[in-house]
């Protein structure tokens, strides 16, 4: 590994100690009860815990399984629903306004409707991860696909290209960049709606392990949660759609494939 390659994983590794350094010092200070501001041990015998009676990995699967089948859902209808609102007028002009409308909703909002329609299972839950990222990627999939600059379309029915064609093979791939950007804001969200499902709603996943520790006044249990939900967004954002990231700006000629 070049010296240039290293240097940002050093700046990291410093900067992170430090960041556990001040945390350590704060807690030792006892400036608060240390049941309300746990030390980094403290939290670290939490972690060690969780994994050794299987708890948090327990709660781990079955949060992942939740999110997973929810932005899966998410994603396709998202995507095929942005298409149809940037390509179809008179769905834009009408079913448009209902999903700008809705998106300004709260994802937690959704919940009380979700236990009605559903009762209390993980049904319940997963509708409110998908009404939570659902919206965000059809509204990016839209904008992108409707801001294309229209120099592709004329390009393309030029050269007798049109109907599902066009769709597939012009504007999809030219919308690359905001579909993207949509999936990875789509991610979030469904994060966000899941954990407000899981502390609302008894169950085994992440959500319901921070509950219990609010509820045995255990805060290193809560902040070992925190760091794990942490942990598992900055792998996904690293190994999934930062790696779709690097591939998009070679594609488009925004970065070089050497490392």
């Amino acid at each position: 590994m070049t010296e240039r390659a290293l240097a940002p994983w050093i700046l990291r590794a410093l900067f992170f100690t430090a960041l556990i350094l001040v945390w350590s010092l704060l807690a030792r200070a006892g400036y608060w009860d240390k049941t309300l501001f746990p030390s980094p041990e403290q939290v670290l015998q939490s972690l060690t815990k969780g994994l050794f009676d299987g708890s948090l990995l327990l709660a781990c699967s079955a949060s992942l399984r939740r999110l997973l089948v929810g932005y899966a859902i998410s994603l396709v209808a998202g995507v095929l629903l942005g298409i149809l609102l940037a390509r179809v007028s008179w769905i834009e002009q009408t079913l448009g306004s209902v999903v700008m409308g809705l998106q300004t909703l709260p994802s937690i909002c959704w919940l009380p409707f979700a236990l009605l329609w559903f009762g209390l299972n993980d049904t319940a839950i997963l509708f409110v991860v998908v009404m939570g990222s659902l919206l965000a990627i059809t509204v990016a999939v839209q904008d992108g696909v409707a801001n294309l600059p229209p120099t592709y379309e004329r390009a393309a029915r030029s050269m007798g290209v049109g109907g599902a064609a066009m769709v597939w093979n012009v504007l999809l791939p030219a919308s690359v960049p905001p579909i993207l950007l949509g999936a990875k804001l789509g991610w979030s969200f469904a994060w966000r709606s899941l954990m407000a499902g899981e502390l609302l709603f008894v169950s085994v996943g992440l959500g319901h392990q921070m509950m219990m520790g609010r509820e045995l006044g255990d805060t290193s249990q809560v902040i070992a949660v925190m760091l794990v939900i942490i942990v598992l967004g900055l792998l996904s954002d690293r190994s999934v759609f930062g790696v779709l990231e690097r591939r998009m700006r070679i594609r488009w000629g925004l970065g070089s494939t050497t490392s």
